[in-house]
Order: structure tokens, then sequence, then C-alpha cells
């Protein structure tokens, strides 16, 4: 019963609300300040990051990318580099980190829920 519990609460955090993907959106440019613009992606696209960084200074896009592959590249004087990801507002800065999955709530949630079924019975 206690499994069947964790089990059920994983998967309603993991439901879809069914809304499209949101994504940043901004063009070129200094400051990842100035990239706090919300849109809403169309359902074959994901969140994409370009940050280009050139003598210390990084040029900033994001937005929606229908064919988005991530992208390494070092240059003598600079990098490039592209990220991919596909959770609602996951292009949240110009490091390009993820931000928490529903896997991992859905395991803290399963823990707290399994620690206060075991206390309760």
């Amino acid at each position: 019963m206690k499994a069947f519990l964790v089990l059920l609460l994983g998967a309603v955090l993991c439901l879809d609300s069914g809304s499209s993907l949101k994504c940043y959106k901004c063009m070129t440019q200094l400051s990842n300040s100035n990239c706090q613009t919300e849109v809403d992606c169309k359902d074959t696209e994901t969140c994409k990051t370009d940050v280009i960084r050139v003598l210390g200074v990084s040029i900033i896009s994001k937005g929606c990318d229908s064919s988005c592959e991530s992208l390494y590249q070092d240059f003598t004087i600079g990098n490039r580099n592209i990220s991919c990801c596909s959770s609602n507002l996951c292009n949240v800065n110009a490091a390009s980190t993820v931000r928490c999955s529903y896997g991992l709530a859905a395991g803290i949630a399963s823990s707290v829920l399994l620690t206060f079924l075991n206390n309760r019975l």
C-alpha cells in the first residue's frame, strides 16, 4: 500500500499541465538580466541558449528552436556554447543550468511521504 501511494505521488508530480513549453527569449544581449522575456514555444521546439564569449565579453541569445543541437567551440580569443533543454524556463541563465527536474521533485516528495507513512503506521 505504501509503495502504491509513493508511485501515485510520483506519477501526479510528473503529469504535464498540457500547456506549451515556455522559454526565455532575447537576441544579442550583453547581460543575462536583459534576457528575461518569457515566450511560448511550438510543440516541436526546445529551449536554446547561445553564448559567445570573446575577450571576456559575453553575447547572449535565447529562445525556442526546432532543431537545437548542443555545441561547444573553442577559439583562440573566446568560445561559443550552445545548449538545449526541454523543461519550462530551463534556459534561465547564460551558464545554461537546468532547473530542478520532475524526477528530482518526485524523488524528494516520495522520500518525505515514505518517512511520514513509516512514522504514522
